[in-house]
């Protein structure tokens, strides 16, 4: 008893001002919309309950995709998404009557919402809403599928309509409410200034053709379903979707091989947790139960809260609402039991296989460059005169948003500097470089970390510039805003590896008299400490990254004889 205590309590912690938990309130208040919504259309049209099923399934999905988005966004939604549902529908249709031919339609209508996220934001959200109905078409049991014929389709697309207008509506009363905070959008990148010193990224090579990420990002989930489709129809032709809806699943929103590995693991353990205690609850309620409803509403809000804490609590909080499904239409639960869990096995495998052998995204090369654009942001920051208060704000804005797409690759690198520190104790290894504690050895994780130990102390230099202009001009304040400055070019020419001097520490070069207290207002204070913690930070990437490689010698001496 006292570790579900334990459990829950960690549950609160990670949802500081329970956020997200309203965040689920809303999204459970669109889905019980659209379900009765459904079913009085399903009533009066005499249609099969499937529509009432993706109706709950659209809205659940959308209100995460609508997320962020504003009146603009939630219009555009409310189009795309019920020309995207008879899509769907059709396709649903062809792959009941050609299945090979239907297949081939779903996966290209998987990789597409992908690659259109190149076009931008609003773009990447029109496209997360084209793949929703056709994941609505693999929660359904077999027996259940779309029908022939294209009367459907209307009636899928007037659902998709309406589970896509409770979704705007329940969002936009939130907001208005002050329920949940109005979405913040993006800051839009600044243009890369020409730097003397090195700092500026290094130009990719002409002779070296390497598709952008979002097209190698389509490739892949264009592998995984399409793998995961030839490997499903051939092992179990009855339970196919089981692997497809996996693979999916494992190969959506990769951020590198070792996040797609992480969330592959987590979500195939929590899947088949989700599948085993859920088969066993649904054994208790018979075909068709009101009671089963209830609890699958119960099942779905708790998997949208605790999202963000785990992948693992996700995916087995969907895989038992798709268990507790399956039984509502009457299909045993015990005897699909092993089928369901290895059918979660392979399509994990597909979709980790995919992710790491076809133009695999390197993590160490997503973390350099996401690292690489939070200090872009901090050295314009940096550079802002004190008396520019909106360059100020957009420049602390841009670095938050840097450290927040960081942030999403965090997990997978946490368990691994976990694993390591465990490791080393284990067998009594050293640290890192030179040897040291394993405490001390620098992992890929610290970055994470050390950017977002500069959030806070930014916070304070741009409030004390805004309150009082002066204090960003002041001596001291502006000598150590150099430092560190120069500092933070050190560190993007080792993301770079682009040659220039290293990374000195600043607290080292400080002259201090033994016993004395450092002088000056308690502002000034608070922006030297500010700029301090910053450069401590600077200090954990250079270790991670290295030193940048020196600089060319100079053209008289030491330069190849003829050298011109």
């Amino acid at each position: 008893m006292s570790k579900y205590f334990s459990g829950l309590r960690r549950a609160v912690r990670f949802d500081p001002g329970l956020l997200l938990l309203r965040e689920t309130a809303v999204t459970t208040a669109a889905m019980l919309a659209a379900y009765g919504s459904a079913l009085l259309i399903e009533h009066l049209a005499h249609l099969r309950v499937d529509v009432v099923v993706q109706a709950v399934v659209l809205a659940a999905t959308a209100a995460r995709v609508q997320l962020t988005a504003d009146r603009y966004d939630r219009l555009l939604g409310l189009a795309v998404l019920p020309a995207a549902a008879a899509g769907a529908a059709e396709v649903g249709r062809l792959m009941t009557l050609h299945p090979n031919l239907g297949d081939v339609h779903f996966t290209l209508g998987t990789a597409l919402p992908i690659w259109v996220r190149r076009f931008g934001p609003r773009a990447g959200r029109a496209g997360g809403l084209l793949v929703l109905p056709l994941i609505a078409l693999l929660v359904m049991p077999p027996d259940a599928g779309p029908l022939p014929g294209h009367d459907h389709t209307l009636w899928v697309a007037l659902i998709a309509l309406v589970s896509g207008a409770w979704v705007a509506t329940a969002q936009a009363v939130a907001v208005r409410t002050g329920l949940v905070p109005a979405p913040v959008r993006p800051p839009a990148p600044a243009p890369e200034p020409a730097d003397p010193g090195g700092t500026a990224p290094e130009p990719r090579p002409a002779a070296r053709w390497r598709p952008l990420v979002h097209t190698r990002m389509a490739l892949q989930m264009a592998g995984a379903v399409g793998g995961a489709f030839l490997a499903g129809r051939a092992v179990w032709p009855d339970h196919w979707a089981w692997v497809v809806l996996t693979a999916f699943i494992v190969c959506s929103g990769a951020r590198g091989r070792a996040d797609v590995l992480f969330k592959g693991l987590l979500r195939a353990v929590g899947a088949a947790a989700g599948t085993v205690v859920a088969t066993a609850v649904a054994g208790s309620f018979g075909p068709h139960e009101d009671a089963a409803v209830v609890l699958i509403f119960a099942v779905l809000a708790l998997a949208t809260w605790l999202r963000e804490l785990s992948y693992a609590y996700w995916a087995g909080c969907v895989t038992a609402v798709l268990s507790l499904l399956y039984g509502w239409f009457g299909q045993g639960s015990d005897d699909l039991l092993r089928t369901r869990l290895a059918a979660i096995g392979l399509g994990a495998a597909v979709g980790i296989a995919a992710a790491w052998l076809i133009l695999p995204l390197r993590t160490r090369d997503v973390l350099r460059r996401r690292t690489a654009d939070a200090l872009a942001a901090l050295t314009d920051l940096l550079g802002v005169a004190g008396t520019d208060r909106p360059a100020l704000l957009r420049g602390r804005a841009r670095f938050a948003y840097g450290v927040e797409q960081l942030g999403l690759m965090a997990r997978p690198l946490r368990a691994e500097r976990s694993a390591g520190r465990l490791t080393r104790r284990l067998t009594g290894r050293g640290g890192g470089r030179g040897g040291g504690s394993p405490a001390d050895r620098p992992y890929r994780a610290d970055v994470v970390d050390a950017v977002s130990a500069c959030e806070a102390p930014l916070r304070v230099l741009v409030d004390g510039a805004v309150a009082d202009p002066a204090l960003w001009s002041d001596p001291r304040v502006a000598r150590l805003n150099r430092a560190v400055a120069a500092n933070t070019a050190a560190v993007r020419r080792s993301i770079g590896r682009r040659p220039g001097p290293g990374y000195q520490a600043v607290r080292a070069r400080i002259p201090r008299q033994a016993g004395a207290a450092p002088t000056g207002t308690p502002e000034q204070l608070r922006m030297l400490a500010a700029l301090l913690t910053v450069d401590d930070a600077l200090g954990t990437m250079a270790g991670v990254f290295g030193d940048p490689p020196p600089a060319p010698p100079e053209d008289g001496g030491g330069g190849e004889p003829g050298a011109s």
